[in-house]
């Protein structure tokens, strides 16, 4: 069993871009949402057995997250429940597709997460991330999890999937970060959270919203240039970042993976190799989703390599870590092709 850690939430995505010609804005349609939620998903899709581990309001919100769990085959006995209201992160979609996002956060029910007691003996593997592990109270339970999880020798995967306007200490935020290196398997972020932690420099789109996504591991076609990739950051951003994730690597894991927009994927190991696949071409309709797709599709296909596990992940060849990659690239196309977080079933990426 996979155990996802961390929020679920409620998306609230514009139907249309922009007002309308009489000047009304976009309706807001609600979709089930959260970095950790659309993992366990994503998982339950493929048909990996999993676990979901966080705190849901008891409002309709918060049921409705659950159903979605529960209609994926994801396992909710994990789940803690509470009064408060469900988290509301509001969607902004440039033309791109690419989503940028301001939550309403303060006192919602995710936020009251407790550290649970030890996980089951079935759980093989812990991932973890995103707003979870900003928003205290609950933050420190997460780490707490993290930490204790990992000296049990529990697999554990961590997505950062930075949202800087929730951070109110960028550089508190940077050496909390690295405190969790020395638990941590397999380290998966974008290479744009990868140049905001490695050197605190903007993000591209910063100023445009509150919080912004960039295309966080959405792997399309079109225009071989959009959404960055391999050398896309500025100011001699990809030097900057794999230096940086050398010292990440030196660190803790076993193995890091910075996702690079429309150019793909790219692998670190901790013995100096570097591996990079491109993306899968697809039309995109939005990148929602899309880096949690990809953190569920590389523990997906790690299960199937039989490396769910720090040994094993460090000994994975090169021809391994291209059908992972790959794998994982099919899976995120298909997410970015269609509106909201929909990761695919195994029986499309099987077609």
């Amino acid at each position: 069993m996979i155990v996802v850690a961390g929020e679920a939430l409620i998306d609230l995505v514009p139907s249309s871009q922009g007002p309308s010609l009489d000047g009304q804005l976009p309706a807001l349609l609600p979709r089930r949402g959260g970095g950790p939620y659309n993992t366990a998903v994503a998982l339950g899709r493929l048909g990996s057995p999993t676990a979901f581990c966080s705190r849901v309001s008891t409002d309709s919100f918060g049921e409705a997250l659950l159903n979605g769990l529960r209609g994926g085959g994801v396992d909710t006995s994990l789940v803690q429940r509470g009064a408060e209201p469900t988290t509301l992160a509001v969607a902004d979609i440039s033309p791109d597709g690419s989503a940028g996002y301001g939550f309403y956060a303060d006192g919602t029910a995710d936020r009251l997460f407790s550290l649970p007691p030890e996980l089951p003996a079935a759980a093989r593997a812990l991932s973890l991330g995103t707003c979870s592990l900003v928003l205290e109270p609950g933050a420190s339970a997460y780490e707490s999890l993290l930490r204790r999880e990992a000296a049990r020798g529990v697999f554990t995967a961590l997505d950062p999937n930075v949202r800087p306007g929730l951070i109110p200490d960028p550089e508190a935020y940077r050496a909390r970060f690295r405190s969790w290196l020395p638990h941590v398997a397999l380290l998966k972020l974008s290479e744009e959270d990868a140049l905001w932690l490695a050197d605190g420099t903007p993000r591209r789109t910063a100023g445009r919203t509150p919080v912004r996504a960039g295309c966080g591991g959405c792997l399309y076609g079109g225009d071989p240039g959009a959404g960055g990739g391999p050398g896309a950051g500025e100011g001699g951003g990809r030097s900057a970042v794999l230096a940086a994730a050398r010292e990440w690597l030196a660190a803790g894991p076993a193995a890091i993976v910075l996702t690079h927009g429309g150019a793909g994927l790219t692998v670190l190991t901790r013995d100096g190799r570097e591996l990079t696949v491109p993306g899968e071409r697809v039309t995109v309709v939005d990148t929602i989703g899309a880096g949690d797709t990809v953190n569920a599709a590389l523990l997906h296909r790690l299960d199937a390599h039989d490396a769910l596990s720090y040994a094993a992940l460090a000994a994975l060849g090169d021809k391994d870590w291209e059908d992972i990659l790959r794998f994982a690239a099919r899976a995120a196309a298909i997410t970015c092709s269609r509106a909201g977080a929909e990761p695919p079933y195994a029986t499309e990426l099987a077609a």
